[in-house]
């Protein structure tokens, strides 16, 4: 049968923004223990995380009161929100930040822990030794914010200083005995990406810290994460001293690289706390994950039996566990949502335990293509392809795709290959999609990572036109209709992009920075630097700021734009989108503008993201319109 012909851009779909909006359910923080595995469910339905517990036999059940969400708010990116602990979980309440317990019986009711209301809490960790949780504090002043390291009686609250003085800390971990404490710690102007220490303490009987002493980044060259002991007492870390997140563990007084890790990064940029990318698992032998090529994938790596690979079937592994019976994971691929996995140790089989869902037929899914482009001088940059895919429809012959360029937050984030519901949206309706790991992204190593140093605003738009020229001279997309959209971070490379008029038609900045003084001005502690990192200091480099601001020249700006904004959001104020609509709108630029009043930086709500999602389509398929007026229907949206 003939498929009806209509022309890229203006598919119909049955592949709505609700159901687009809806499948963004996702996990988070996995933890083996008490007989099965625990984990933290995101449901934008509702915007809550709450906390499930599986167990073998039994299926998953969820442990979280109605109306309560987890959630810890710390450095504002959070992470770390659970711990289990003897007899159940001690978790941050999204609410008021402060710790509560819960015991695991059916109906349990939860019971608070802390007494704090000026403070935050994250990377929660169970001392077993003595009856404690041990976590990051963040207290909120007047006029400062100061973060420690402190340890929480479940008996009573009664807290104690473990560490202090530093500007951040990260990671606390404990040896089997709970002798030993191990944590990251780093100071302004750094970023834990970019700078970090290893610190070790000895325990007393009473839980206080003695000789604490740097194991690695003293010299401050290198970027050190995720410190785990294994069974036998020795530390691992992380370390990207030889040029990669790669494995490191203790020898003697200091840390030596482990035998045979791969030239790749084992990790993403720490934006949050609690993540788990890496497991020792028992004489000598680690599971990992490593990034290769812009994938997460799985391994089980030893020094008597080489390595196997894990969850083959899957394009991105994170957030680790392991019991004596199984590996797990959340994972995710091309054709699936994200997914709970248990991987069995034996024989590597995979059962999915959450989530995995396959939401749209095989035949009408969007595949990523990986590519990489010659950017700058002598550089390469990367990015996956997402070509229009409908099995409904065609296009007429000859007719090349329009294209969407998303540029991923950060900027230290990374995008990758797995099923993403807003994409398909766009392939659903002819619409080809570009997900761009410019220079400065992370899992590509940290020379490529530190391109950004001083160059935000720059190497970031240009990677994004030499990806639109490199798609356009492939043939694989029409180069005079492409669009550039990106949230945070990503509106601001996005907004660049326009006022450097590098050919893109249209563009859309959801809660993105377009006065970057502005937001130093206002921004957390957490990347209160990060500005003078991205871009240079703002006196010294005065005229750097005033070239890579989108709000002082917006008169360069041409072409069709339009902003989505959280009414809370604490990160990118309103005002600041709101300057940026009214210098468009002076300089006669069409502009369209929506204010979610209760949303915050980045959107949760479901209804709101499907509005987002509709609003943005039909603002592209506007500016198609004058070519294929005679083809533009109220398709499904």
């Amino acid at each position: 049968m003939t498929k009806p012909v209509l022309p890229y851009g203006f598919w119909p779909s049955d592949w709505t923004a609700e159901k687009a909006a809806g499948a963004s359910r996702d996990f988070a923080e996995l933890r083996a223990g008490h007989g099965g595995l625990f984990w933290i469910e995101y449901d934008p339905a509702d915007a809550r995380c709450t906390l499930w517990f599986w167990c073998d036999g039994t299926g998953a059940r969820c442990l979280t009161p109605p109306g309560v969400s987890l959630r810890s708010r710390i450095y504002e990116y959070g992470g770390g929100a659970f711990c289990l602990t003897d007899s159940g979980v001690a978790y941050v309440d999204e609410r008021d930040q402060q710790i509560y317990h819960q015991a695991l019986e059916e109906g349990a009711e939860p019971t608070v822990v802390t007494y704090q209301p000026d403070c935050r809490y994250g990377d929660l960790v169970f001392d077993a030794r003595h009856a404690a949780v041990l976590a990051v504090e963040e207290k909120r002043g007047n006029q400062s914010v100061e973060h420690r390291l402190v340890s929480i009686s479940l008996a009573n609250g009664q807290r104690r200083v473990l560490a202090e003085g530093a500007d951040f800390y990260a990671s606390p971990t404990l040896d089997v005995a709970g002798q030993r404490l191990a944590w990251i710690q780093w100071q302004r102007p750094e970023q834990p990406w970019t700078a970090t220490s290893l610190w070790v303490a000895e325990r007393n009987a009473e839980g206080s810290c003695h000789k604490p002493h740097c194991l690695a980044g003293l010299q401050g060259e290198e970027s050190v994460q995720q410190p785990r002991f294994a069974a036998d007492g020795k530390l691992y870390c992380l370390s990207d001293l030889n040029g990669w997140w790669q494995p490191w563990r203790e020898e003697g007084d200091g840390l030596v690289p482990v035998d045979d890790s791969a030239e790749c990064d084992h990790a993403p940029a720490p934006w949050q706390l609690g993540t788990v990318s890496y497991l020792p698992i028992g004489e000598g032998a680690l599971l990992l994950t490593r990034m290769l090529q812009g994938h997460g994938l799985l391994f089980e790596q030893c020094s008597r039996n080489g390595e196997r690979a894990l969850a083959t079937d899957f394009s991105r592994c994170r957030q680790l566990a392991a019991d004596a019976a199984h590996f797990y994971c959340i994972a995710a691929s091309p054709e699936r949502t994200s997914a709970v996995l248990a991987i069995d140790r034996r024989d590597g089989q995979c059962r999915v335990l959450a989530g995995g869902e396959r939401l749209l037929p095989s035949g009408e899914i969007s595949r990523p293509q990986s590519f990489s482009f010659a950017t700058g001088d002598t550089e390469t940059a990367h990015g996956f392809l997402y070509l229009p895919l409908n099995a409904g429809y065609t296009a007429p012959e000859g007719e090349r795709p329009p294209l969407v360029v998303f540029i991923h937050g950060g900027p230290t984030s990374a995008c990758y290959p797995v099923f993403d519901p807003r994409i398909q949206y766009w392939t659903q309706r002819g619409i080809a999609v570009a997900d761009i790991n410019y220079r400065g992204s992370s899992g590509f190593g940290r020379a490529y990572r530190q391109r950004l140093c001083g160059q935000w605003g720059v190497l970031d738009v240009e990677d994004a036109r030499a990806a639109v020229a490199e798609l356009g001279r492939r043939g694989l997309i029409d180069p005079s209709r492409t669009f550039i959209r990106g949230s945070s971070a990503g509106g601001y490379t996005a907004l660049n992009a326009l006022v450097a008029d590098a050919g893109f038609r249209g563009g859309a900045s959801l809660y993105g920075v377009s006065d970057p003084l502005a937001l130093r001005r206002v921004t957390h502690k957490f990347e209160a630097d990060y500005l003078d990192w991205l871009i240079g200091d703002p006196e010294v480099d005065a005229e750097r700021y005033d070239q890579r601001t989108p709000l002082a020249h917006a008169e360069r700006i041409r072409v069709p734009v339009i902003f989505f904004q959280g009414g809370l959001d604490a990160v990118v104020l309103p005002e600041q989108t709101e300057s940026m609509v009214a210098a468009l709108r002076e300089h006669g630029v069409k502009v369209e503008y929506r204010l979610y009043p209760e949303e915050r930086h980045g959107f949760r709500q479901a209804h709101r993201l499907a509005d987002a999602l509709k609003r943005e389509c039909r603002f592209y398929q506007g500016l198609l319109v004058d070519e294929s007026a005679d083809c533009f229907k109220s398709g499904k949206q």
